[in-house]
C-alpha cells in the first residue's frame, strides 16, 4: 500500500506542555496542554503516565503552582489572548476553580505563595498601569495589602524570605537594564554595587533568610552567579565562567546545590553548583532547550524542555540528572522523527564584520522544492534555537528549507550584542539579514531566484521592511502580527512598555526621522511581491491597527494582499483550530507564488 505524505494537520496535532507543577508528595504531576485542541489543565497521577482532566478553561495557562501544603493548586489564564490574567485556586481533585485575585482589564502575576500556603504575593496593573504595584494577599481573610508601589520602572516582587521577613524586587528599565533590591524591614538596598552602566539583574533565590543568591550581567557582558548577604549588604560574585551565559536558577535544600541553566547561543546546558564545595559540574540534560526546572525537597528534578525534532514534555531525574525519565510522550503523530530536520548551525561575517550565527533547517532531498524561507524571528531581543516548532516541520516537510539569523540585538550572546538593536530596529539588523542571504547564496545554501520570507511579531516587522525596502531578494512575503509604523506602536504598546520605549525603540518626537526611516509603511512603493498578513484580534503587543494600516494602505495603491485575522488570539495561536488554520493559509500561499 502507497500511504500519503503526511499533511498539515498530523504535524498541528503535535500536542505540547504549556507549564507544569508537581504535588509536594510527588504523586500528583499538574500540567497545561492541548489535548482536546485547546490549552486545559490536565493531570497525571504518578507514577502513572496517563493523564486524565482537571480543568478546562479553554486557555493558555501563564503558569502552574502547586501550594506547599498540597491543598490547592494556583494558576492564570487570560481571556483569547488579551494577556489580561486572572488568578485562581484549583483543588487537587479538579473541577471549578475559584478567584483569587481577579479584576477585569486588568492583569495579575503570581510572585510567591507562602510555605503555609495562606498568603499569595502578586504583581499586576491594579492602581498603577504604568510601574506596577505588588501586594500580599490572605487567602484565608481575604484581607490585601499594598507590598511596594512601583515607581520609575516597572516594578515586580520576584522572591519572598521563607519566613517572609524579606522580599526581592526587581526594577525593569528595558530588557537590558533592571535593578534588584532587597527590603529589609522597610528598606530598599541595592543588591549590586553602584555604577552608571546598564546590566541586568534576574533569577533570585533564597538560601537562607540572610542569603541570596541571583544572576547578573553587572560589570560584565555574560550573566553570572552572584550572591548577597542581606546582614552584611555585601556583593559577591561567586561563579563567572568565560563562555557561559545563565540563563535560568534553582535551589535544592536537600542537596544544597544550585542548578544553572546556561547556554551561548542555541543550546542549552545544565549545571550543578555546589554550595558546599563551590565545585561546578555538568549534568545531562533531557532536551536542547530547557524551558522549566522544579526542584522537589526530595532533591528530585522535573524540567520542562524541547528539541528540535521533539515537541516540549516534561521529564523526571531521580539520581541528579544521571537518568531522566520522560513522563510525557508527546511526538508529532504518523511521523518518524528521523523525517524531521535537525539543524545546521552557520555562521557568517556581517556588514560590519560582526559574527552572526545562524541555524539552518535543509529539507531532504526526496522532498525538497529548492526554495528557502528567510525567518527572522520576534523579539526582537530573543533568539531562534534548537526547539520544536510544528510550522518549520511541516514546511520542510512539502520541501521549503529554512534560515533563521541570530542578528544583532539576539539574547544569549551577551549584554553587548543584545543592547546593538536598541534603538536601532531597521539598520543594523536589517543588513544582517540581507548579508546572511548573500552568504547562503554564494555558498550553494540557496538560489538567488528561490528565497520567500516569513517573520512574527518583531520578525512580522522586519519581513514588511525587508519587503519594502530589498522586495528583489523575495518572491512572497508572510508577515504575523508585526509593526508597521513605529510611531503608532510606540503609541499603542501596553502601559508598563512605555517607560523603556524610548531606550528600545526611539522617541517620536527626538527620532522622528529615524524612525521614519525605520517605518515599513515608508516604503508602501517597494512593496510589489504577493504578501499574506495574519493577525490576532485581541494582541495587546502589537495591536490590529497594525496589521489594518498597512493592508489598508496596499489596497489604496492597488496591491493585493491576503489578510487573515482571528477574532479569538492575541499575540500567537493558543487554539489548535487556529493553528491549522494559519499554517495552512501559509503553506497554500507559499505553494502558490514559487
Amino acid at each position: 500500500m502507497q500511504f500519503k505524505k503526511p499533511d498539515v494537520e498530523q504535524f498541528f496535532q503535535t500536542l505540547t506542555v504549556e507549564s507544569f507543577t508537581v504535588s509536594p508528595d510527588e504523586k500528583q504531576l499538574v500540567f497545561s496542554t492541548n489535548l482536546n485542541g485547546q490549552f486545559n489543565i490536565w493531570a497525571m497521577d504518578l507514577p502513572n503516565q496517563f493523564p486524565y482532566p482537571l480543568a478546562f478553561p479553554n486557555q493558555s495557562t501563564s503558569f502552574l503552582s502547586y501550594a506547599k501544603t498540597g491543598e490547592f493548586i494556583v494558576t492564570g489564564f487570560d481571556n483569547d489572548g488579551d494577556e489580561n490574567i486572572q488568578l485562581y485556586a484549583l483543588p487537587p481533585q479538579g473541577g471549578k476553580w475559584i478567584p483569587l485575585r481577579t479584576n477585569e482589564g486588568e492583569r495579575h502575576h503570581f510572585s510567591h505563595l507562602s510555605e503555609d500556603g495562606k498568603r499569595l504575593y502578586y504583581f499586576g496593573t491594579v492602581g498603577n498601569p504604568t510601574y506596577i504595584n505588588n501586594f500580599v494577599y490572605d487567602i484565608e481573610t481575604g484581607e490585601e495589602k499594598l507590598l511596594l508601589e512601583g515607581s520609575e520602572a516597572p516594578t515586580a516582587i520576584i522572591a519572598v524570605s521563607p519566613d517572609e521577613t524579606s522580599f526581592i524586587a526587581v526594577k525593569e528599565f528595558g530588557n537590558t537594564y533592571s535593578l534588584a533590591y532587597a527590603y529589609i524591614d522597610g528598606e530598599a538596598v541595592l543588591m549590586t554595587p553602584a555604577t552608571d552602566a546598564q546590566y541586568t539583574v534576574s533569577d533570585v533565590v533564597y538560601t537562607s533568610e540572610t542569603e541570596v543568591y541571583f544572576l547578573t550581567n553587572h560589570d560584565s557582558d555574560l550573566t553570572y552567579l552572584a550572591k548577597f548577604d542581606l546582614q552584611t549588604k555585601e556583593f559577591t560574585t561567586v561563579l563567572q565562567p568565560e563562555k557561559e551565559d545563565f540563563g535560568a536558577l534553582h535551589y535544592s535544600k536537600k542537596n544544597q546545590v544550585l542548578y544553572l541553566v546556561g547556554s551561548y547561543g542555541v543550546e542549552d546546558r545544565v549545571y550543578e553548583y555546589s554550595l558546599e564545595t563551590g565545585e561546578l559540574n555538568k549534568i545531562d540534560a533531557p532536551s536542547s532547550i530547557v524551558e522549566k526546572v522544579v526542584v522537589m525537597p526530595t532533591g528530585h528534578l522535573y524540567v520542562q524542555g524541547r528539541s528540535a525534532t521533539r515537541p516540549t514534555n516534561l521529564f523526571v531525574s531521580k539520581d541528579n540528572g544521571v537518568t531522566w525519565d520522560e513522563l510525557t510522550n508527546f511526538r508529532v503523530p504518523g511521523v518518524r522523527e528521523e523525517d524531521l530536520v535537525e539543524p545546521e548551525i552557520l555562521t557568517y561575517p556581517s556588514f560590519d564584520g560582526l559574527e552572526i550565527e545562524a541555524l539552518f533547517f535543509k529539507a531532504k532531498p526526496e522532498n525538497t522544492n529548492g526554495h528557502v524561507i528567510l525567518w527572522p524571528h520576534g523579539g526582537p531581543q530573543s533568539l531562534e534555537r534548537k526547539w520544536f516548532r510544528s510550522m518549520f516541520q511541516v514546511l520542510l516537510n512539502r520541501g521549503y528549507s529554512i534560515f533563521a539569523p541570530n542578528f544583532r540585538g539576539s539574547s544569549n550572546y551577551g549584554l553587548k550584542f543584545m543592547k546593538m538593536v536598541e534603538g536601532d530596529w531597521g539598520h543594523g539588523p536589517r543588513l544582517d539579514n540581507l548579508e546572511g542571504v548573500e552568504w547562503l547564496i554564494q555558498n550553494g545554501y540557496a538560489d538567488r531566484d528561490k528565497m520567500l520570507l516569513l517573520g512574527g511579531s518583531y520578525g512580522g516587522y522586519m519581513a514588511l521592511l525587508l519587503h519594502g525596502r530589498h522586495a528583489d531578494y523575495f518572491k512572497a512575503v508572510v508577515d504575523i502580527f508585526g509593526p508597521s509604523n513605529l510611531f503608532s506602536f510606540i503609541e499603542s504598546v501596553p502601559a508598563f512598555w512605555k517607560p523603556y520605549m524610548d531606550q528600545w525603540v526611539g522617541n517620536a518626537e527626538k527620532d522622528k526621522e529615524r524612525l521614519t526611516q525605520d517605518s515599513p509603511i515608508t516604503y508602501l512603493d517597494g512593496m510589489i511581491k504577493p504578501m499574506l498578513v495574519i493577525q490576532g484580534a485581541n494582541d495587546p503587543r502589537v495591536v490590529q491597527k497594525e496589521s489594518d494600516q498597512i493592508v489598508a494602505a496596499l489596497e489604496e495603491k492597488g496591491r493585493r494582499v491576503e489578510y487573515l485575522v482571528l477574532a479569538d488570539e492575541g499575540h500567537g495561536f493558543s487554539k489548535k483550530a487556529n493553528e491549522i488554520l494559519v499554517y495552512q493559509k501559509m503553506l497554500e500561499f507559499f505553494d502558490q507564488h514559487i
